[in-house]
């Protein structure tokens, strides 16, 4: 029991009960004698926050953190000071500065976030694909007879794209057919019918290049029967040139009411161009011959009607007079003797210096296709509205959803190229589908990611002109990316009230010129399309009717319809009830 209580009694037989022996106690320990305090105890630590301004001044006492010097200052010499010999303290790294400004760390995760966008992008590009010459692609619109076709093919010949030889080639049939100044369109207009009647009926495409950057010319017809390919062309660009006849009365025939150069304007804004660029050409004729009156009255006339249609004048026009018969102001700039009032840029200049539009480098694949035709496999045309294509790839082919491979990718010169980045104009030959089950307005597309295929949605539409109202049933042609598609209106949703901007309850019972509504559109087939809001080129679209451009409008909301509904819907309506005979 002692072993396990050592203050118990001890019991031992034949003895008397006693008391343990006490254990010897330790020695208490000596007191701690503490050395008198001869200064004042240091301070805590402070953070200072500092954004923007100067650096603070630390206190005397506490000695200043090391720091690394920003670039751009120079580290001051620091004079030694005596070290405190009372108290000697382990050593321990030398703190990090606590003072925070914006040039150390950005706090906007939307600036971090755009800057690391950017360096990924350029990096990655520069690694993958080299020095990549910036693309744009540039359509000519205007009015019939306003030298679209002849100021491009005088762009490809200054620039090289085409020889001294093939242009001489070309002047002497023009001189044959009695059609001498048109040598130059013919570099653009290529079919018979085109060069005979001297007017553009499909879509022209071309290719130059300057030491700045790389250029697609979309030569677009200008005559009102072929707007249909206009429309097409407008909405592959990325900048608009549109082309303005200076002579006297040709330019008033295109401007006024059923002249094409208010609808190629509306046109080309509703396609998704954002910038353009005003040429008034034939500056050299002898009603105009240089004459500053003339270009003020034209840019005076055409300034309101270009910012009605949703250009910004200061920012997203430009006015440049130009000669493109004989190419003064295309590429260099106007002498003084010829035009001493004008101090701008060339039209190339232009181009060159215009800022860059911005590219959807990392988002889904997306190309509708504008053409398709047969040429040792089936072979599409169309350009990369978003992401990047790469040879190998296995895509989908909206809204069929048909597998697809890339086999091959040309770009504008028919020269075999691995990748093709978002904004480029190409012809991709595929494989898994024939020539014949493509139509254009298909779009090839990511199979993780693909465009949505639906035949209902909600849009949001601008009644520009129409003879009568507008009611529920209505039908026209929707024109939307590359693709034409007869559409009608089940229903009016909403209008815009016009002095608050507010949606009506009450849906309208028809809607009228100048008016803004909501509508339900229905498509016979499944279309290729998204919202305004995710991808603009291929949210917005133009509503056609006898001829005429009725309606612009946007894409704000998509309808997904029951495939499984519709499937089992679809097979009883096939089923046929075979009756016996008797």
């Amino acid at each position: 029991m002692s072993k396990l209580n050592a203050g118990a009694f001890e019991f031992v037989p034949g003895r008397s009960f006693s008391l343990p022996p006490k254990p010897a106690a330790n020695p208490a320990p000596p007191p701690v004698e503490r050395s008198e305090q001869t200064e004042a105890p240091r301070p805590a630590p402070t953070i200072s926050l500092n954004i923007g301004g100067a650096k603070p001044t630390l206190p005397a006492s506490v000695p200043a953190p090391v720091s690394q010097p920003e670039k751009g200052e120079v580290k001051p010499s620091a004079s030694p000071s005596p070290a405190p010999a009372s108290v000697s303290k382990p050593s321990t790294p030398a703190p990090v500065s606590k003072t925070f400004s914006t040039q150390k760390a950005k706090t906007d995760t939307a600036a971090v976030a755009q800057e690391v966008k950017a360096v990924a992008d350029q990096a990655v590009l520069e690694d993958l694909y080299g020095d990549v010459k910036e693309h744009l692609n540039i359509v000519f619109v205007g009015h019939v007879d306003a030298g679209k076709s002849t100021m491009g093919g005088n762009l490809l010949y200054i620039t090289g794209m085409v020889d001294k030889r093939t242009m001489e080639k070309y002047e002497r049939d023009a001189k044959e057919a009695g059609r001498e100044s048109w040598y130059l369109s013919w570099a653009l207009d290529s079919t018979p019918q085109e060069r005979n009647k001297g007017k553009t009926v499909e879509v022209g495409r071309a290719y130059f290049e300057t030491d700045a950057r790389r250029y697609t010319i979309l030569d677009a017809p200008g005559h009102k029967t072929f707007v249909p390919s206009m429309i097409s062309g407008a909405a592959q660009a990325d900048v608009a040139v549109l082309v303005i006849s200076s002579r006297k009365g040709e330019f008033e025939t295109g401007f006024e009411k059923g002249g094409q150069t208010r609808e190629h304007i509306m046109l080309v804004k509703t396609a998704g161009v954002s910038k353009i660029v005003i040429v008034i050409n034939k500056m050299d004729d002898p009603t105009v011959k240089w004459e500053k009156a003339r270009y003020d009255e034209i840019k005076d006339k055409l300034t309101p009607f270009v910012k009605a249609a949703g250009f910004n004048p200061k920012t997203d026009v430009v006015f440049i007079p130009v000669s493109a018969y004989t190419g003064v102001n295309l590429k260099d700039r106007v002498s003084k003797t010829v035009c001493p009032w004008y101090d701008g840029p060339s039209f190339l200049e232009q181009m060159d210096t215009m800022p860059m539009v911005n590219r959807k480098l990392n988002a889904p694949l997306m190309m509708p296709i504008s053409e398709k035709y047969k040429d040792m496999g089936t072979i599409i045309v169309g350009k990369v509205e978003s992401g990047l294509l790469r040879k190998g790839d296995h895509l989908v082919l909206m809204p069929n959803k048909v597998d697809v491979e890339v086999t091959a990718i040309y770009n504008e010169i028919e020269v075999e190229v691995p990748q093709a980045l978002c904004g480029d104009n190409v012809r991709v030959r595929l494989r898994g589908v024939d020539d014949e089950d493509i139509t254009p307005g298909f779009v090839l597309t990511s199979p993780l990611k693909p465009i949505n295929a639906v035949r209902q949605f909600e849009a949001q539409l601008a009644i520009l002109e129409h003879k009568s109202i507008i009611c529920a049933g209505y039908s026209a042609v929707m024109h939307i990316h590359t693709l034409s598609e007869e559409v009608t209106l089940p229903a009016l949703l909403h209008y815009y009230d016009k002095a608050t901007g507010r949606k009506s309850r009450k849906p309208p019972q028809f809607a009228k010129k100048g008016q803004k509504i909501v509508a339900l559109i229905e498509t016979t087939l499944p279309v290729c399309v998204e919202r305004f809001v995710d991808y603009p080129q291929l949210g917005r679209f133009t509503l056609r009717d006898e001829g005429r451009t009725i309606a612009i409008g946007k894409i704000t909301k998509l309808i997904e319809t029951g495939t499984i509904a519709e499937e089992v819907t679809e097979g009883i309506n096939n089923l046929s009830v075979g009756h016996a005979t008797t």
